[in-house]
């Protein structure tokens, strides 16, 4: 039986960058020291640390990085448990993938991420109204498992889907595997092989839930741009008014507009203009016309499918 914690990722090759504390570097074994110290505070305090209000669900490459971060410039929005404050990181996590691939774990870790009712009480006296808090996991959407798994977790949770022009989140998503240096073959080649790649990955993860797979999460280009199938699946589970679906392209064009039409969907108050930051984003490169034609075939009654069902134009097709 393989869990996450015994499975062998491919190295990125990218060391993140130092640390610091009050201006200075700070050690490695402090900073590992330091987050076992707060990890294990977490785990001990679960009970009192209540479940997320919403869920950022997908879809990989699509600027949830970018979204997530947007969204917590609301005081009414407390980031993940421990936050940058407490213990000195690169930046605040989004996302635990609790539902994806760290199932193993159990809800008491999954609830140790999130802030106290303690911390909640403290925002709530200075805010006038009751605090959220939210998780940006994107491979929720794609994973077989993850709706089922969250519906019994955390069934009353608000869902965000923030979707890419499904050709080019595809193409990012490869460009993304090739700068870790996983990735040695060509675009072409690489969707060639995906579906030999990815071959029983799905009904592998369907019958062991302890199970992950890195060709399912990572080499699944096109499938994962195939956006009707998981949307469905949460919408089997979960009622359509629990789910907002945002195109990526709104997003960047207008990032404060969407925060805070999001925010109106979780109930806080807007906000207007805020600062703006995109994260994640990476150099532009141009696709092949041949293939961008083929996948813009491929997805076209793909994307005509989820309109429908969404009952919204996602304005991708021209």
């Amino acid at each position: 039986m393989t869990s996450p914690s015994d499975t062998p990722r491919p190295p990125t090759g990218r060391p993140g960058p130092p640390r610091t504390l009050f201006g200075r570097t700070v050690p490695e074994p402090v900073l590992s020291g330091g987050r076992k110290v707060t990890d294990g505070f977490g785990l001990l305090s679960y009970r009192f640390r209540p479940l997320p209000e919403f869920m950022v669900i997908g879809a990989k490459r699509s600027g949830t990085t970018s979204l997530y971060f947007q969204l917590l410039q609301h005081p009414g929005i407390l980031p993940l448990y421990p936050s940058a404050k407490l213990l000195p990181k690169a930046r605040d996590t989004k996302g635990v993938h609790y539902f994806d691939t760290q199932y193993d774990r159990g809800d008491a870790w999954y609830r140790s991420h999130f802030p106290s009712v303690l911390k909640r009480s403290i925002a709530a006296t200075r805010l006038g109204y009751e605090p959220q808090t939210g998780e940006a996991s994107p491979y929720y959407l794609y994973h077989p498992l993850s709706p089922q798994r969250a519906v019994t977790t955390n069934p009353s949770a608000r869902l965000v889907a923030l979707l890419r022009d499904p050709v080019e989140r595809t193409y990012s998503h490869y460009r993304e595997q090739r700068r870790n240096g996983v990735e040695q073959l060509s675009f072409a080649e690489a969707i060639d092989a995906e579906l030999e790649r990815t071959d029983g990955e799905y009904d592998r993860l369907i019958a062991d839930e302890h199970a992950v797979s890195f060709p399912h999460e990572q080499q699944s280009y096109v499938a994962q741009s195939e956006y009707v199938h998981g949307i469905n699946r949460w919408l089997a589970l979960f009622d359509r008014r629990r789910l907002v679906v945002v195109p990526s392209e709104r997003f960047y064009q207008d990032p404060s507009g969407t925060a805070d039409s999001i925010y109106s969907f979780l109930g806080l108050p807007e906000l207007g203009h805020r600062p703006e930051r995109v994260l994640n984003a990476a150099p532009k490169d141009t696709m092949d016309p041949g293939i961008r034609r083929m996948l813009t075939e491929h997805f076209a009654p793909l994307n005509r499918q989820l309109e429908a069902v969404l009952d919204q134009q996602l304005g991708w097709d021209g």
